[in-house]
């Protein structure tokens, strides 16, 4: 679910002109649920260390100098770059495995021409989504897969730099500046939030000339469950092809447009981080306010997913930290 939402459905005048997805009705609340088809992952596919990969390049790592950019007062707030976690090849053949994952009879999923790419609805809570077409345009494939989600997790925490910045979030200053609150569930910040995973669902994205996502900030998901509180703290975007502002050879690609542009609060400074293929972009949920920006010529491909973190009670004494 989205915070920070600002609904231009309430006001007179749309910004946006609608997408065509005559099978779901606008500003009309559907309860959805997501199946995933089973799927046939080769087992050296997006393998830690590639293997007849001939477009692979060595992954980095580059944490996000706020002081470098237009919006300096986000110093603190976390949100790293890295570089060539998967080859272009690897790209197109991750969006051809996820379009074999679509239940094309499910009619939230399908696209209005029977194809696999659905509507990207808005989550507005308690298994609910909306079609906002003057708030979010674009295709999407929810695609349910923890083999995939693991294996590129794993690249991502493979080059130096990533797992020590994120593995353990502790500290009630350093938790209430991640989080947005220093206590949880009456731990008086004695608690801690470590790493698990990133999550299973992943969700491809695409933007076609004409496709954006106005400013939001992401909210948490918890997982469901009565024990130990697991809830997503980070957002992982995953792009899988290039722009012509990135791509070595601009006549390679068409796409124009579609950074991923992160905003001071009051949206009058901005900062972009552009479509490149393989590269992956990591950040807190919290007071990061950001949006896709419009597709101006081409198509965009990317993957949204989250990190998933289990509070673990601290001993008393480690709330000062």
């Amino acid at each position: 679910m989205l915070s920070n939402i600002k609904w231009p459905f309430l006001s007179s005048a749309e910004k946006k002109p609608a997408a065509a997805h005559p099978h779901i009705k606008p500003h009309t609340p559907i309860q959805t649920s997501y199946l995933s088809l089973p799927v046939d992952i080769p087992p050296s596919f997006l393998s830690l260390v590639p293997t007849d990969v001939p477009d692979a390049k060595p992954i980095t790592f580059h944490p996000l100098d706020w002081s470098a950019t237009p919006i300096p007062e986000n110093k603190g707030k976390l949100a790293f770059v890295l570089e060539n976690v998967l080859s272009p090849s690897e790209c197109a053949q991750l969006i051809e495995l996820a379009e074999a994952s679509v239940p094309l009879e499910s009619p939230t999923a399908r696209g209005s021409d029977g194809g696999p790419w659905g509507p990207a609805l808005v989550n507005i809570g308690g298994g609910f989504e909306i079609l906002e077409p003057s708030y979010r345009k674009s295709d999407r494939i929810i695609w349910d897969t923890r083999e995939v989600a693991d294996r590129i997790w794993e690249r991502c925490l493979s080059v130096e730099g990533l797992r020590k910045e994120i593995e353990v979030i502790e500290g009630k200053e350093r938790i209430k500046k991640v989080t947005g609150r220093g206590e949880w569930r009456g731990d008086n910040g004695r608690g801690r939030w470590v790493m698990r995973r990133m999550n299973e669902r992943l969700r491809f994205l695409r933007y076609e000339k004409g496709g954006f996502f106005q400013p939001h900030c992401d909210s948490p998901f918890q997982m469901p469950g009565d024990g130990n509180v697991v809830k997503t703290l980070f957002t992982v975007h995953i792009y899988l092809n290039d722009c012509k502002a990135t791509a070595e050879d601009p006549d390679s690609t068409e796409l124009v447009g579609g950074a991923t542009t992160l905003f001071s609060s009051d949206e009058k400074r901005r900062y972009d981080v552009e479509c490149k293929a393989g590269r992956v972009l990591v950040f807190q949920h919290s007071a990061v306010l950001h949006s896709g920006d419009e597709v101006k010529q081409g198509v965009k491909f990317s993957v949204r997913s989250d990190v998933l973190y289990e509070q673990v009670m601290g001993e008393e004494g480690e709330a000062s930290k």
